[in-house]
């Protein structure tokens, strides 16, 4: 009886090593970055964290779907090195040397890869299934929405604009008031121009009153007394 079972044993732990190695159809490789993510804080890898490794594989597939059953000993490591990485496969839990597709697996950690990742405070970029892309983060959502934004924007815009056009009309009809002001002025004044011609000074005359020029009075004074 117990050489049977020595070697029932025996040809699970030989069909296991068969089912789980390095680029073996459905395993996955996996590597962490305890150090790296926690610093002082990194703990050690040990059979522990193996088993809870196991565990939450196991709990990820039947999470994938009620039908499942699959158990601890249904997850398979191997290649465990000492810089944290191994290699995995999930066998069927009615047919105990066969896996479960690949496909199946990667789906079920997709799923729960914040879980998994909460489990050994890493995330998708310490704790790698290199196989199987990483889970994108729900996009940030602005405090303020973005239609907001273009309201304020073009509300700005606009009100610019209008204060510019209200100061130059501003600037404008105060340009046009002083020049009115300067012209009537200089007709209130009737300033007069003197200008030089042929070396004799002329008068120019007044544009209201005018004004009589002194070199032809004198000659008219001359003749007259004639």
């Amino acid at each position: 009886m117990l050489q049977v079972l020595l070697l029932t044993f025996s040809v699970v732990t030989i069909a296991h090593a068969e089912l789980c190695k390095p680029d073996a159809q459905n395993a996955f490789k996996v590597r962490l970055s305890i150090k790296t993510a926690l610093g002082d804080n990194a703990y050690a890898w040990d059979t522990n964290e193996e088993y809870l490794f196991k565990a939450m594989v196991a709990f990820t597939m039947r999470r994938y779907s009620s039908k499942t059953t699959t158990q601890i000993s249904n997850v398979l490591l191997c290649n465990v090195t000492d810089r944290v990485s191994f290699w995995f496969v999930v066998t069927d839990s009615t047919k105990n040397t066969t896996t479960v597709p690949g496909s199946e697996v990667e789906a079920a950690i997709r799923m729960n890869r914040n879980r998994i990742n909460n489990a050994f405070l890493l995330s998708d970029k310490t704790l790698q299934f290199l196989k199987i892309p990483s889970t994108l983060a729900p996009p940030v959502e602005p405090s303020t929405p973005a239609w907001l934004i273009v309201f304020g924007v073009v509300l700005c815009l606009i009100v610019a604009g209008i204060v510019f056009l209200v100061v130059a009309g501003i600037q404008q009809r105060k340009k046009k008031n002083k020049e009115s002001t300067e012209r009537e002025n200089l007709e209130e004044k009737g300033e007069v121009t003197i200008t030089i011609e042929n070396g004799t000074p002329c008068e120019t005359l007044d544009l209201k009153a005018g004004h009589i020029n002194g070199v032809f009075s004198a000659d008219d004074e001359r003749f007259t007394s004639l």
